[in-house]
């Protein structure tokens, strides 16, 4: 299953307090992991202070979250190679030797995922995509890992933002592909950054106390 194959890959371990009827629980301490991945060049951009808050959000809930920041890894595009389909279909993998199963493998112990994507002609970061690409090969066809993994969907757009939305469209319509839940879909931009920054705060919150809170209730 998902969980076993999670429980056999390392995790960056996050306590998260969990909130039950309103209350905040301290009598169990629930292990869990969220990934927070990020695609931007700009380390003081828009993006990059959406995923500050956001970690900060998670930190508050009670525990420490990972970012993983695409544009530091080495991830390449699919070949499509043999005939249209390689290794992912068969065996579940990829044959490029790149970072991309190094960090398949921590999105895959994670118990959550948040995605943080720049807004580009109204789509994703390019580097997102093609981990996207790589990713949904081998889930749909083979694997099946992240079947159910809960997620928070956040696109940041400069200009005139009004590709926020499509863009947020287009990366649930790939997760779904693969059976990943969007828990919440949250637009930043230059219009509603003043309040929608501060409330990625809340947002990191509510997001760990709900997965704790999933979490604590299944028994993990």
């Amino acid at each position: 299953s998902g969980r076993s194959a999670r429980n056999k890959l390392p995790s960056v371990q996050l306590a998260v307090q969990v909130v039950l009827n309103g209350k905040i629980s301290t009598d169990r301490e629930v292990a869990m992991s969220i990934l927070v991945v990020w695609a931007s060049p700009n380390q003081d951009g828009l993006t990059s202070a959406a995923k500050d808050n956001i970690l900060k959000g998670l930190s508050e809930a009670g525990g420490e979250a990972e970012a993983l920041h695409l544009n530091k890894r080495d991830i390449r595009c699919c070949r499509a190679c043999g005939n249209g389909w390689g290794l992912c279909r068969s065996e579940g993998r990829c044959v490029i030797n790149d970072d991309f199963s190094e960090d398949y493998q921590r999105l895959v112990s994670a118990e959550a995922i948040v995605w943080i994507t720049p807004v580009y002609w109204h789509d994703l970061a390019e580097n997102l995509k093609a981990f996207l690409d790589r990713l949904r090969r081998c889930e749909t066809r083979r694997n099946h890992f992240l079947k159910g993994k809960k997620s928070l969907l956040v696109a940041c757009a400069g200009g005139t933002g009004r590709g926020a939305i499509q863009c947020l469209d287009r990366l649930e319509d790939t997760l779904g592909h693969m059976d990943i839940v969007a828990v919440d879909r949250l637009p930043i931009i230059c219009f509603n950054r003043e309040y929608m920054l501060p409330a990625l705060l809340g947002a990191g919150r509510a997001f760990a106390a709900h997965i704790g809170q999933t979490a604590y209730e299944e028994g993990v």
